[in-house]
């Protein structure tokens, strides 16, 4: 009974070992299961082997094995590696990493457009009216104010001394400087050089008499000089711009330098004698035409004081044609008895 009893207890001690070794063995197989999805994610070379027996415990040590001969064979393989690559290859490698710093340095650098003024007040919480095109701001004290102008402190005096500074030229070298034709000296530049393009200095500029100003009203009427004479013979005659002082709606009035409009009259009319006598022409015509308009107005006036006496043509002139005159062949023509009118015509 003793040896019956120890035989059972040893069959129950062995099965238990035997369902202990089954759930180890289970467990790591499941780790083995787990470790090769681990290494099918990495390379090939890496992977492990699936002849792996899972009964026996000799596969960690072949997982760790492979492990390190992996990591050995990666530290020797990766100095290959980078020495395969090629100067080109690398030379490509620098290029492309250069157009990627520029392109972000690009992005960095990128300003962003001037905010105008009124985005600014609207920034600040203030609020804009525009009426009649003029901003309007509002100052939160219960009116409006209009907005300030960058310029509006600055001159007109300022603004145009600043615009004769940026036309002025550089200075000249003495040998191309200007010679005055009155004092024969040199100068940099005078008023009557730069509008009229006349060599005289400020110095011995006249205004009242040698160089007096003349408009082109006087300069058609005295010197009878055409549009064409002044504008369009060459060289044309250089001219200031002003305002008229009778008037200011009329229009502006052109300046030209009387010694220039002389000069020219000179080539148009030859003389000054050819000069005057087309002048006494041109006031006998003004004369006559004079004459035939009083003589007109004075005729329509009679007729409107003593209509009675002044018949009008009411009717239309009809013609009076005379006998026929035979021509050529079959070419006839008639004329017309009052006013003398003919006409030809054919006769078949």
């Amino acid at each position: 009974m003793a040896n019956n009893k120890r035989s059972i207890f040893d069959e129950s001690d062995e099965e238990e070992e035997i369902s202990s070794v089954s759930l180890n063995s289970s467990a790591k197989s499941k780790d083995l299961h787990s470790k090769l999805q681990t290494n099918n994610d990495l390379s090939p070379d890496k992977k492990l082997m699936k002849t792996v027996n899972p009964t026996s415990g000799e596969h960690c040590s072949k997982i760790n094995d492979v492990h390190i001969e992996n990591e050995s064979s990666s530290q020797q393989t990766s100095p290959e590696a980078a020495i395969a690559l090629t100067a080109a290859q690398r030379a490509r490698i620098e290029q492309n990493r250069q157009k990627a710093l520029l392109i972000k340095r690009e992005k960095m650098n990128k300003k962003l457009p001037p905010k105008k003024k009124s985005e600014m007040l609207e920034s600040e919480g203030k609020k804009i009216l525009r009426i009649n095109d003029t901003k309007l701001v509002d100052t939160g004290g219960g009116f409006f104010m209009e907005e300030e102008d960058e310029f509006s402190n600055i001159s007109e005096a300022e603004v145009i001394a600043a615009l004769r500074k940026a036309e002025e030229p550089a200075p000249l070298v003495e040998e191309d400087r200007p010679r005055c034709i009155e004092c024969n000296r040199t100068f940099d530049s005078s008023y009557l050089l730069k509008c009229f393009d006349h060599h005289v200095c400020d110095d011995c500029r006249d205004n009242e008499s040698k160089h007096a100003l003349v408009t082109k009203t006087d300069a058609r009427t005295e010197y009878l000089l055409t549009d064409t004479d002044l504008e369009k013979r060459q060289p044309p005659l250089r001219y200031i711009v002003r305002k008229n002082p009778h008037n200011e709606r009329w229009g502006d009035m052109k300046l030209y330098l009387k010694l220039q409009v002389e000069k020219r009259c000179l080539e148009v009319w030859g003389s000054e004698e050819a000069l005057e006598e087309e002048i006494a022409k041109k006031a006998a015509q003004r004369e006559v035409s004079k004459q035939k308009k009083f003589k007109k107005k004075m005729q329509e006036l009679r007729m409107n004081v003593r209509s009675s006496l002044y018949t009008r043509a009411t009717k239309s002139h009809e013609h009076e044609y005379g006998p026929e005159e035979h021509l050529a062949d079959d070419e006839y023509s008639k004329t017309c008895v009052t006013c003398g009118h003919s006409y030809t015509y054919e006769k078949l």
